[in-house]
């Protein structure tokens, strides 16, 4: 298995997921036509993609999924409330997930949803797993619960939100509200909350750990690399942190 982000922040996130010839998409935060040529870079077609899965309905995630789906006939997996929430448009083959149903397959890869706090009608973060190849995603939650912590132990690799630093968050831009909704516990995870699940998760057998959804005005590559280092200083080798406009490279698990 492997995968690749295509882009993430708060003006767009998608990431390629691949194993033997099953690929799935998850979320699509960009306009279609940005979509194609994101994947593009990444050498891939979007008539050779499964599925797009949903976390949940915000336009960062799923801007360009309808365009996508009617336009390659891809089947589209959600929760129920980010399909009723109506952000969407009209999709022409959508799959219901629960966030406790337990693993479902698509190909070659398995799939399990977990639920997480966020802001959102039924949002739902998910691991990947392809024989021995375990990849989990969490990003878009404002805490770290128990199960969460639970799903994802024994990953081979970790997509993992880093998105703020409480003190750019407290005297940055953002109006009073929006930084509270950010830094709440429906937010979303800041530079030291990641941090300290990674000193939990943190095994011999994560090879990647992949920094996510980073603020461009809340944040810096260097914080969030500082706070995770810092945790974990045998982190470096395997850390990369991820940027709104850039399309990283396959990592391979």
């Amino acid at each position: 298995m492997r995968f690749v982000s295509l882009g993430s922040g708060s003006r767009g996130n998608a990431t390629l997921i691949e194993s033997g010839e099953t690929r799935l998409l998850l979320d699509c935060g960009f306009t279609a036509r940005e979509a194609e040529r994101r994947l593009g870079l990444a050498g891939v077609e979007p008539d050779s993609i499964d599925a797009i899965l949903v976390t949940h309905e915000h336009q960062d995630h799923i801007r360009g999924v309808g365009v996508l789906a009617r336009r390659y006939g891809i089947p589209v997996w959600l929760t129920h409330g980010s399909l009723n929430s109506g952000r969407l448009g009209g999709i022409p083959e959508t799959r219901i997930i629960r966030g406790h149903q337990g693993s479902f397959d698509i190909g070659s890869i398995s799939i399990s949803p977990y639920p997480v706090p966020h802001d959102a009608r039924e949002p739902v973060q998910f691991v990947f797993q392809s024989d021995r190849s375990r990849l989990g995603v969490l990003t878009d939650t404002g805490t770290i619960t128990p199960h969460i912590v639970c799903m994802l132990e024994s990953c081979t690799a970790l997509l993992l939100e880093c998105n703020h630093d409480p003190i750019m968050l407290a005297n940055g831009p953002y109006p009073y509200q929006l930084q509270k909704r950010v830094g709440g516990q429906l937010g979303h995870l800041s530079n030291r909350q990641a941090a300290e699940l990674v000193g939990i998760l943190d095994h011999p057998g994560l090879d990647h750990l992949v920094a996510a959804h980073l603020s461009e005005k809340n944040n810096t590559v260097e914080l969030a690399s500082e706070a995770i280092l810092t945790a974990t200083p045998g982190m470096e080798a395997r850390l990369t942190v991820t940027g709104q406009d850039l399309v990283s490279g396959w990592f391979e698990l």
